[in-house]
């Protein structure tokens, strides 16, 4: 079933931008998820060609919406339904932050003990970007 509109929450989550549609209608109820700089509700029904700006933790994600789909699809199908136009600095902005909280641990040592948990904690509480 093809429609010229849809929710914006129901939208998300069919394509795979959350993992599930009560994610979604959250983000949209806590102002992090725009379309034209207005915050929407998850109620607001999405039309092809509007671009929508979506917070996520510490970047911004810009997408085209270029279809509608009323059933969550696979993920080589989602992309067919939407374009990516998120700027490259955003990107880089997440791979960044992605290896700032990576931790490497040799293999056989096992979990870290409390003193060290505690350590690891207090080094990435005091990381300054």
């Amino acid at each position: 079933m093809q429609s010229d509109s849809l929710r914006i929450d129901k939208w998300l989550w069919t394509v795979r931008i959350f993992k599930t549609r009560s994610q979604a209608t959250v983000a949209c109820r806590a102002g992090k998820v725009s379309i034209g700089g207005i915050n929407v509700k998850p109620s607001r029904e999405v039309k092809p060609d509007e671009i929508i700006n979506i917070r996520l933790r510490a970047f911004t994600r810009i997408v085209r919406v270029k279809g509608i789909l009323s059933n969550r699809v696979s993920a080589k199908l989602a992309v067919e339904y939407m374009e990516d136009i998120t700027p490259q600095e955003e990107i880089e902005k997440k791979h960044m932050m992605k290896e700032l909280n990576y931790e490497y641990r040799h293999r056989g040592l096992g979990r870290p003990t409390k003193k060290h948990r505690r350590l690891i904690e207090r080094l990435k509480k005091h990381k300054h970007f």
